[in-house]
């Protein structure tokens, strides 16, 4: 099966040119570039961006460019748009492949045989529409989270609650959220249900598989960038 990366980034963030920011003497973007280039079943590469050092990084790693147009470079765009240019523009070079592997150049925590595994994941069962990495957070649980009503007073987020909700993480159901560092899509499966599927990340369809890791760093302020740099000088080898 063919296997095409996506490597996605925006010059246009809070933090300035983040995803090329250096940590350890490499831009952020290299790490999960370089490691999807170690893994042993993608077959061709690109990059999706609206910013030239970002494209221009990832073309050292050998990452063909995708210059997205003005729309697709606003802090409001959504992925799936940029995903959906991204394929247009593939498909104009080479087929795209059976498996569509999105790399988001913000989070370093990715390692390759991680992609390799949830790529082997999907072609063991293509009946998966996707295979991301999740992680477990029962701080962030919904059932602690509070919504603001018409009162301006706090409520509970989740409405239709029954019964009291221990106050103890320990006690709530395990509760997991996408680490947005690799989205393992079924090219097929995407194309036919036109990117809609279970939201808020619609393109990733209704049968998604899971693989857990232990944490997930998205690098969005200046902390980021310190706790990225301890992930990536304990688990980073190469």
């Amino acid at each position: 099966m063919k296997v095409t990366a996506l490597l996605t980034g925006r010059g246009n963030n809070t933090l300035k040119d983040k995803n090329v920011l250096d940590i350890l003497g490499h831009p952020v973007l290299y790490y999960p570039a370089h490691a999807a280039r170690a893994a042993k079943t993608i077959h061709a590469y690109y990059c999706s961006s609206d910013d030239n050092k970002i494209l221009d990084a990832a073309a050292k790693e050998g990452y063909i460019k995708i210059v997205r147009p003005d729309y697709l470079g606003a802090p409001t765009t959504q992925h799936v748009d940029v995903i959906k240019h991204a394929i247009g523009m593939i498909q104009e070079r080479e087929p795209l492949g059976d498996i569509l592997v999105v790399i988001l150049a913000n989070n370093v925590t990715i390692k390759s045989e991680w992609i390799d595994h949830c790529i082997k994941m999907m072609q063991d069962d293509m009946s998966i529409s996707a295979v991301v990495p999740v992680y477990e957070d029962n701080d962030h649980h919904p059932l602690r989270g509070k919504r603001i009503d018409e009162d301006n007073r706090l409520q509970m987020y989740e409405r239709d609650v029954i019964g009291k909700v221990s106050t103890n993480r320990q006690d709530l159901p395990k509760c997991y959220f996408l680490s947005h560092n690799i989205w393992v899509l079924n090219t097929r499966m995407l194309l036919e249900s036109n990117f809609e599927g279970q939201q808020p990340w619609g393109f990733m369809g209704n049968n998604i598989a899971y693989y857990e890791i232990d944490e997930s760093i998205d690098i969005h302020k200046p902390i980021d960038l310190y706790i990225a740099k301890e992930w990536i000088a304990e688990n980073y080898t190469d």
